[in-house]
């Protein structure tokens, strides 16, 4: 599912590497807007041509061939909620309101507008707080979208097309109604000026028709995109009155005008920002959003440093936090406060697939073009003397790119739908993945196994690579490389490996860069190796062609760090997309986790099966926990309250 990759427009770290934790927050960003901003800019209605530009005559929608409207929409089956239902099941509708949420996060920020490349590092906490999308996705259910600024929504079997019609009472910020022309206005400014992903997604989109101010249709005919109705349910709605378009691809500090809870009360650019709850919000009684934004205020304050944020929680500054490093969960939460009861620790379950994390390969660098050789880097990361002596053996190997759910590939041979689906593909799975008995290499623990190397370096030998007086080489020229890194947290588990790979002669060098840096660079490939993390959906969909399909391999600040190109990849992609049941979506799944485990493009890391989470006593939350995702939802702990 694309929302999974998108939730937070910030890039998610591996949750054991000590950097922030990774916050998954839908802000689904679409299509561009230029000669028709003008007639965008009234009430009245009109037609506006999407992904092919042909002229569109004003008309009104035909209903002969439309299903009625619903109130909510499954990727696959039926919604779990009953049309009267009242509430989300991990919301508490009688959570009392009032009180301030005290947030410290890690790491800074340059801008407020979190919808484009250029806006640099966008501040946190500003989706679903301030932002909000035409519909809201229950995170108990694999992906199931249900009524918002959308109070319904057509479609048809194939999907060629979705109908919303917009709740009447929906309003921004500042009052104003939000109509179909903010709606297509969205569309368009995004398809032109958002983030690449997302614009690509956008041009499915064959024609948009706005026939009134409550109504607005898109046509996708012959894409075969079964989510795509899903996916434009979750845009974001701007004002068409209050955003600047010709800076909207600058970052900027001033403060937005949304629909969503809460207003910016008060932003220190790179520090500070506040978040006040608008006593006007008009869906505070919609069901989909009952029980949640109980905070008066919301008080997110940035820290540089990971020892000064843990100090800051210690001393009561912060009332919440996730524990990312799992050697000062085990050893350092034994202060005062907990002694005395003002607060707690958790480690809480997280459902749904556990994703991967991993040094990334970038194989726009020639380094890196035998599959032969990134296998045999990925041979030197010794995870068991790692986890044991770093880590306090708190976590597990990670085997597949949906680890620990019916996704995954490892363990499992493929059945006759899977090996049918790959045979245009040959020698795109190996052997042993296709029949479930790869497994990361698994080493002594004593940081001194000889099996791996070996075996690392008789595959390099076969990929044309020599050890020469201790020094690898390759075409001559020696075999060193960069790794890059941005905190400390990556640093200390990049030097490990470092130190491993240089016992086949391989010479990798660490560089930590601030975060302004990072970002750039990575937003332009310019890297050799990079630590990276991919969030697996409890319904992989379109994000999966951002980050491993072909078209995304060359478009700045795309998630396909790797740059994978690869026809099989491609193909199983359209193959979940338009899987009709679950059955042929599970099978189309498990067969693009085979094709991406063949190429070796990541060096799987390691994941948690629990969130460690700590926070004020004075805080409090749902007794329900919901089935898929982070039990604490994100940052702003959308369902807690602050106890009377």
């Amino acid at each position: 599912m694309w929302f999974g990759a998108i939730r937070c427009l910030r890039r998610p770290r591996p949750g054991a590497l000590g950097g922030r934790a990774a916050i998954l927050r839908a802000a689904i960003i679409l299509a561009s807007f230029t000669s028709i901003m003008a007639r965008a800019d009234t009430d009245r209605c009109g037609t506006i041509a999407g992904g092919d530009s042909k002229p569109i005559l004003l008309a009104g929608l035909d209903h002969s061939q439309d299903d009625a409207p619903r109130y909510a929409i499954a990727m696959h089956g039926e919604p779990a909620l009953a049309q009267n239902y009242t509430h989300f099941p991990y919301a508490d509708p009688g959570a009392p309101k009032g009180g301030r949420l005290n947030v410290g996060l890690l790491g800074t920020f340059d801008s407020l507008n979190p919808f484009n490349i250029k806006s640099g590092s966008a501040a946190q906490g500003l989706d679903a707080n301030v932002f909000q999308t035409l519909m809201a996705r229950s995170i108990d259910e694999p992906f199931t979208l249900y009524g918002l600024i959308a109070q319904s929504i057509e479609t048809n079997e194939a999907r060629s097309y979705a109908v919303f019609r917009l709740d009447p009472r929906a309003r921004f910020s500042d009052g104003t109604p939000i109509t179909s022309a903010d709606v297509a206005f969205t569309f368009n400014l995004l398809k032109e000026k958002g983030r690449p992903q997302q614009r690509a997604a956008y041009t499915l989109v064959k024609r948009v028709t706005v026939p009134d101010a409550e109504t607005i249709r898109f046509d996708f005919p012959g894409v075969d995109d079964r989510e795509l109705p899903l996916i434009l349910a979750l845009m974001p709605v701007l004002s068409r009155r209050a955003t600047d378009v010709a800076n909207f691809d600058e970052a900027s500090f001033a403060i937005p005008v949304g629909s969503g809870p809460y207003r910016i009360a008060a932003v220190d650019p790179g520090e500070r920002l506040v978040l006040r709850r608008n006593p006007a919000y008009w869906a505070k009684d919609l069901p989909s959003q009952r029980g949640f934004f109980n905070f008066d205020e919301i008080d997110i304050d940035y820290y540089r440093d990971a020892n000064s944020l843990f100090e800051a929680f210690r001393a009561g500054l912060v009332d919440f936090r996730v524990e990312t490093d799992p050697l000062r969960w085990t050893t350092s939460y034994h202060f005062p406060a907990l002694r005395e009861h003002r607060a707690v620790c958790e480690s809480l379950p997280v459902g749904g697939p556990k994703g991967m994390d991993g040094f990334v390969f970038n194989l726009r660098r020639g380094l890196f073009d035998d599959v032969r050789v990134r296998e045999a880097l990925g041979m030197m990361f010794d995870f068991e003397w790692v986890n044991a002596n770093l880590f306090a053996s708190q976590y597990t190997r990670t085997k597949s790119f949906f680890d620990n759910s019916e996704f995954a590939s490892t363990g499992r041979p493929a059945g006759a739908a899977e090996r049918a689906l790959l045979a245009p593909f040959s020698g795109a799975v190996r052997d042993d993945i296709m029949e479930g008995r790869w497994r990361p290499p698994k080493s002594d623990a004593t940081g001194h196994d000889r099996v791996w190397p070996k075996r690392a370096l008789d595959l390099l030998a076969a990929a044309g690579c020599q050890l020469v007086d201790g020094r690898l080489r390759k075409d001559g020229k020696p075999f060193d490389f960069e790794i890059m890194v941005e905190d400390r947290g990556q640093e200390r588990l990049a030097l490990n490996y470092a130190h491993s790979l240089a016992r086949i002669g391989v010479e990798a060098r660490v560089r930590l860069v601030d975060e302004v840096q990072y970002q750039r660079r990575r937003q332009n490939f310019y890297f050799d190796m990079m630590l990276g993390s991919w969030a697996a959906s409890a319904s992989p969909g379109s994000e999966q062609r951002t980050r491993w399909g072909s078209a995304a391999a060359d478009e700045p600040d795309s998630y396909n760090l790797a740059g994978v190109k690869s026809p099989a990849v491609d193909a199983m992609i359209e193959a979940v997309l338009a899987a009709k049941s679950h059955e042929d979506f599970v099978t189309a799944v498990r067969a693009l986790d085979r094709v991406l485990l063949s190429g070796f493009y990541i060096v799987p890391l390691f994941h948690s099966r629990e969130q460690w989470i700590a926070a004020s006593t004075a805080l409090q939350r749902p007794a329900q926990l919901p089935s898929y995702g982070s039990p604490t939802i994100d940052a702003t702990l959308d369902a807690w309250w602050r106890k009377p």
